[in-house]
């Protein structure tokens, strides 16, 4: 697969993704959590983070399909392997976590590692082969 198929892939995932957090996640979260008998800065301090993480998704996601576009290849530089890490890192957190808690029925309840894993991937792949392809000069 090309390098500009795979990033424009991994957009597409990764923006679809940020799109279920913020439109199916959100009202999955936010209620609970904010009715919640957690103190109100705790509670208020999760909540930020939840859209922290929602600001994340949707700028990565976009900034893949950018670096997609064959006019902004050659200044896209690092930023796929960048993001790339990013996205391999939060989907090991969930990994990481649902084994320490909860063992291998864990990967079933917290099952973000699925779509969060392969944006990762294939925006890793396109960047190590983006940067391959400007060392041969091609």
């Amino acid at each position: 697969m090309k390098t500009d198929r795979l990033l424009l892939s991994a957009g597409i995932l990764a923006t679809f993704t940020a799109l279920v957090h913020v439109f199916v996640g959100t009202p999955e979260i936010q209620q609970p959590l904010l009715s919640s008998s957690l103190p109100a800065p705790l509670s208020l301090l999760l909540l930020a983070c939840w859209h922290l993480v929602s600001v994340a998704l949707v700028v990565s996601g976009l900034a893949l399909a950018w670096c997609a576009l064959r006019a902004n290849r050659a200044r896209a530089g690092i930023l796929p392997l960048v993001i790339s890490l990013m996205w391999l890192l939060f989907g090991l957190v969930f990994v990481a976590v649902a084994l320490a808690y909860l063992g291998t029925a864990g990967l079933a309840l917290l099952p973000q590692w699925i779509l969060l894993l392969p944006v990762g991937l294939l925006a890793g792949i396109a960047g190590l082969r983006s940067r391959s392809a400007m060392g041969r000069g091609a």
